[in-house]
């Protein structure tokens, strides 16, 4: 699978680090303790600045003189167009407008550590740049985590992401990974948003701070997330429920919903059939469905989904499967549909599961 990774040819290394784990596509360095941010932005190659410059054309073109008469011209500047550059080797990144706003490394930075204050509270996992730095990505593992049953343990993340050429989001986002089994679960509780996204205008950076304040408020939820996953541990649910309501989970569109509701298996396509049929494997044989809050559980049948689209299914490569996991992608919207399907089927039973 392609990574594109940035490599830095002033440094000869590529931009990524992670703390012990491998790094993305065995590339980038591994470091043993978690670094602080002016450590973790050099380990990955991300302290360098972004400016914006003036745009000319280039090459032999025409204009028209004063006098009306075509003149030979080597440059001349677009109005309203900037390229934005990397101090560290004037390497393009892209084309940007008057109103962009540059969000420079170092800030992305400073809005982890703000959350708690700095110090040793906000601990970084990875950061990278993705092709020619245009983009790039921080991991970070908050101090708290959510304790399921005796021994069942989901840390909290935050994930930032932002570019340098225009082309998407500032996009912030907070999501629980589950120790034993690296899950990456979008754990969001209905009607609470995990996601946000701003664009590079002026007053981008105060933006930061109202993520930051978003962030805050899903942090602080995780007293809610945890009582919700204990409860959820706690509800028996049958194989059969299991299959059910992976297969309303996984539907991908009202089509699919409404050939379940007629029980017309038969006319479902057999990607769909194989796709529910790997997670309801899945869901009876992983090692991580076998411990007392998963095997048999309404939180087993939810870790079964969120863990197919985690260990099981491909992806072009890493960065599609980011997206897919964390920014509102397809695993986090079937990973809230099936938030869901369990919310309901531990207040209203089975029912619920032939309604749908």
């Amino acid at each position: 699978m392609a990574h594109n990774l940035n490599f830095n040819e002033q440094t000869g290394k590529y931009s990524f680090f992670s703390v012990k784990q491998k790094a993305w596509h065995g590339l980038g360095q591994i470091v043993s303790d978690y670094p602080t941010s002016a450590e973790a932005m050099q380990y990955a190659g991300l302290d360098f600045e972004v400016i914006k410059s003036p745009l000319f054309t280039s090459g032999r073109t025409m204009s028209i003189g004063d006098c009306g008469e075509l003149e030979e011209a080597n440059d001349i500047l677009v109005h309203n167009a900037f390229a934005t550059l990397r101090t560290d080797s004037n390497q393009p990144l892209g084309v940007v407008g008057n109103d962009y706003n540059i969000i420079q490394n170092r800030e992305a930075f400073a809005f982890f550590d703000a959350i708690v204050g700095g110090g040793n509270g906000i601990l970084y996992e990875t950061a990278g740049a993705l092709g020619n730095g245009e983009r790039i990505f921080i991991t970070a593992k908050l101090p708290d985590y959510i304790k399921v049953g005796n021994n069942d343990y989901i840390e909290q993340y935050l994930f930032l992401t932002t570019s340098h050429d225009g082309s998407g989001s500032i996009t912030a986002a907070f999501t629980p990974v589950r120790i034993c089994c690296n899950n990456t679960l979008n754990a969001a509780l209905k009607n609470m948003s995990n996601v946000v996204r701003f664009r590079h205008t002026n007053g981008a950076a105060g933006k930061l701070v109202e993520a930051h304040r978003v962030m805050g408020i899903a942090t602080a939820n995780s007293k809610a997330m945890e009582e919700t996953f204990n409860h959820f541990a706690k509800i028996h649910i049958t194989d059969k429920e299991v299959r059910r309501l992976i297969e309303m989970a996984m539907a991908p569109n009202k089509e699919t919903l409404q050939l379940l509701q007629g029980h017309q298996y038969g006319d479902l396509s057999t990607v769909f059939k194989n796709q529910c049929e790997e997670v309801f494997s899945y869901a009876m044989t992983s090692d991580t469905q076998q411990f007392e809050t998963t095997k048999g559980t309404v939180f087993g049948a939810y870790n079964a989904i969120t863990g197919y689209f985690q260990n099981l299914r491909s992806y072009k490569d890493e960065e599609a499967k980011l997206k897919s996991l964390v920014y509102g992608g397809t695993a986090a919207t079937k990973a809230q549909k099936a938030l869901d399907l369990c919310s309901a089927f531990a207040i209203e039973g089975k029912e619920i599961l032939l309604m749908n």
